[in-house]
């Protein structure tokens, strides 16, 4: 892992099997992510997108092979220590936007970000300052239940970006949108350029790998240059 890279797997392997029969998923996969890099994964339906998204997020560990975020290999940390590694490191959006219907916008993004010990002014000046940007600025108060599709999914971002991670994992972001409101997310989206942190973004979408700073395509297991 070069001193540039904020996140990078070198020979990540994950072999799944069902008593029988083995079946490789991943195959001695390497990949180095950039500072501030926007890269984009695309391949086949069941091509082992969202297993790689779970690898490099800690959130599966691999058959063998490592996977490094900000210089430390997640397979060689306790759970415990995986789970404080991810909320300082990483940030996550899914296909689906995993609100709490309890909390309201400012809130949930503050979560993350109290969960890592901020007290709680700060943490919702923070939360409030990217819901903001992401055009979000008269949704603070507002639930869940009250929101869009595409303002929920803003939202999701904007806690994925709320302990100004390295790296933000994304699977499928714009997925369950119609066009124009995943259009609006996008646009959104772009608004986030000047920062440091890098993305990775799984999807089946060429509109938007076509966006990213550098796309790769998961085949047979490993990632090669679109």
């Amino acid at each position: 892992m070069s001193e540039a890279s904020v996140l990078a797997a070198e020979a990540l392997t994950k072999i799944y099997s069902d008593g029988r029969h083995n079946i490789t998923v991943l195959n001695q996969l390497q990949l180095e992510i950039a500072s501030g890099e926007w890269l984009a994964v695309v391949g086949a339906s069941g091509a082992g997108k969202s297993t790689l998204l779970n690898c490099l997020g800690g959130l599966d560990l691999p058959t063998s092979g490592v996977v490094r975020v900000a210089g430390r290999a997640l397979p060689s940390l306790s759970e415990s220590e995986r789970s404080q590694w991810r909320n300082q490191h990483l940030g996550f959006v899914f296909q689906m936007h995993h609100l709490l219907p309890e909390f309201t916008a400012l809130e949930g993004v503050a979560m993350p970000a109290r969960i890592g010990g901020l007290g709680r002014k700060a943490a919702h000046l923070r939360a409030q300052k990217l819901l903001e940007q992401l055009g979000l600025g008269d949704r603070l108060q507002h639930r869940p239940a009250a929101l869009s599709g595409g303002e929920r999914q803003r939202v999701a971002i904007a806690r994925a970006l709320v302990n100004e991670p390295a790296c933000v994992l994304m699977d499928e972001p714009t997925g369950n949108l119609d066009p124009d409101t995943a259009e609006q997310v996008l646009s959104a989206m772009a608004t986030l350029r000047d920062r440091d942190t890098a993305f990775v973004v799984v999807t089946h979408d060429p509109g938007i790998a076509a966006r990213m700073d550098r796309q790769m395509t998961l085949t047979e297991g490993r990632l090669e240059a679109s």
